[in-house]
């Protein structure tokens, strides 16, 4: 059966691949996705809770990724452990990696926890939580609740990879949905039948979290090619090390989105105090929210466009290793295509219809000064979307072909240098404003760094000889 289905990776037509492993990873990065947006909905259509609601969601948000960023270390690194393992027939190894694994996101996710506890109204502060009294009372409370399901969020994201290295995709799939599902159930039943406020939203997450992290419980104990033994639980300091060696580029990509994120929020906080509108206590929470909104709306996007690129790792690896360079230059131009057009539609959407996006999330029950600001942030700080779109595409291809250390230092001058850096930097020209044009001015530049690595790579994977073999590297 490997034998058929390496034929195919080096045979089957890209495109028809493209979309044969594609689809079920976007679809489980929409699941996570929807996870905080449809919290974010529900919220913003209760009228008891509106914007102040949804800025202390905004406020609680990149505490999520801090969770995520631990996870995915973890949980890719693993991944990336396993499969390696098992290419070069090393089973073992591949057990006491999952085993490692299970009790390191075990324990992170308990000491994370713990620190948010003791810490919160510090963190809260440190992410934009103070800009009225009740955006922070709400992002308390939203806060307390999350948090209690660090754990169980972390234990599911993890697994999620590692499920795939056992070769059951479709099942890491499902558990994704049936937690997603819960949710979506719950939030409307405790918000608006129930009237628990930002609790309900929040133990309806941590409900469908933990259905998550209890089906991969159930299937840890199935695994099929690299089911841990009671010793191979037993940490090493060796296996540790290379889990998470091989992780820290994922871990880098996500914890770069919280720096940016937290830079954003306080910029919104503090310029926004100083806006002739916004600086009146009850239109306060606005920017706040409405940003948090623009930013989930990004995030669906970016799902389909990572998925569609995470999906094409197999495919590019099995190419690059067989030395078939103009498939997986096929490839690439297949995948910057879609990916360009993925982003065109994102544009369309938010060009033309800002206002149908933002009655979505509450907009009916808001001021009209709500509505203005949104219309203008989803035109302007979307505007490079589809820049957005092909910069991360490229970040993971480059990643694909071997070249780590290109896509980490692109990721990483997108989301720190130019993503803090620009946040900050603006809006002391430009005041609230400026903190809108920090997105798209960042996606320009860092768009024009990408083209010329795309120009490089198809000089690379056109050029006659085996120079690009030297790009991957056993390990």
């Amino acid at each position: 059966m490997e034998e058929t289905k390496d034929r195919s990776l080096g045979e089957e037509p890209v495109g028809r691949l493209m979309g044969k492993y594609a689809v079920p990873c976007v679809i489980s990065l929409l699941v996570g996705a929807l996870y905080n947006i449809v919290d974010q909905i529900f919220i913003a259509n209760a009228a008891y809770l509106g914007s102040y609601g949804n800025a202390a969601n905004t406020v609680v948000f990149p505490l999520t990724v801090i969770a995520l960023a631990v996870a995915v270390m973890i949980g890719d690194g693993c991944c990336a452990f396993v499969s390696l393992c098992l290419g070069g027939e090393r089973p073992e190894a591949a057990k006491r990696s999952v085993g490692n694994s299970v009790v390191m996101v075990a324990v992170s996710g308990l000491g994370l926890g713990m620190v948010y506890l003791l810490f919160r109204d510090p963190i809260l502060a440190l992410f934009g939580g103070t800009v009225n009294e009740e955006t922070f009372r709400l992002s308390q409370e939203y806060f307390f609740y999350i948090t209690l399901g660090v754990p169980f969020y972390m234990f599911g994201q993890a697994m999620n990879p590692i499920i795939r290295a056992d070769g059951a995709p479709r099942f890491a799939m499902a558990s994704t949905l049936a937690g997603a599902a819960l949710n979506i159930v719950l939030d409307p039943v405790f918000i608006f039948l129930f009237r628990w406020g930002m609790m309900g939203a929040a133990v309806a997450t941590v409900l469908g979290q933990v259905v998550t992290a209890v089906l991969a419980v159930w299937y840890l104990t199935r695994m099929k090619l690299a089911r841990p033994a009671r010793g191979d639980f037993r940490l090493s300091r060796g296996v540790c090390r290379r889990t998470l060696g091989l992780g820290v580029t994922s871990f880098l990509s996500q914890i770069s989105l919280v720096a940016a994120m937290a830079a954003i929020n306080n910029m919104v906080r503090q310029y926004g105090a100083l806006d002739p509108v916004f600086g009146q206590a009850r239109y306060a929470q606005i920017p706040m929210a409405v940003v948090g909104i623009v930013m989930k709306f990004f995030q669906i996007v970016i799902s389909i466009v990572v998925g569609m690129a995470a999906g094409c790792i197999p495919v590019v690896g099995f190419n690059m290793g067989a030395g078939r360079r103009e498939r997986v230059r096929a490839l690439f131009t297949r995948l910057l295509v879609a990916e360009a057009a993925v982003g065109a539609v994102a544009l369309v959407i938010v060009e033309l219809f800002p206002r149908q996006l933002i009655l979505i999330f509450g907009a009916a029950n808001e001021s009209a000064y709500y509505t203005q600001f949104a219309v203008r942030a989803f035109r302007v700080y979307l505007c490079m979307v589809v820049a957005a779109c092909v910069n991360k595409a490229s970040f993971i291809f480059l990643q694909a072909m071997g070249k780590a250390a290109a896509s980490t230092a692109l990721s990483m001058v997108r989301e720190i240098v130019f993503g803090v850096g620009f946040a900050v930097a603006l809006p002391r020209l430009f005041g609230l404003d400026g903190v809108l044009y920090s997105m798209p001015l960042s996606d320009a530049l860092t768009f024009l760094i990408a083209v010329w690595l795309i120009a490089r790579t198809y000089r690379e994977l056109g050029r006659a000889g085996d120079g690009l073999s030297l790009a991957v590297r056993p390990l």
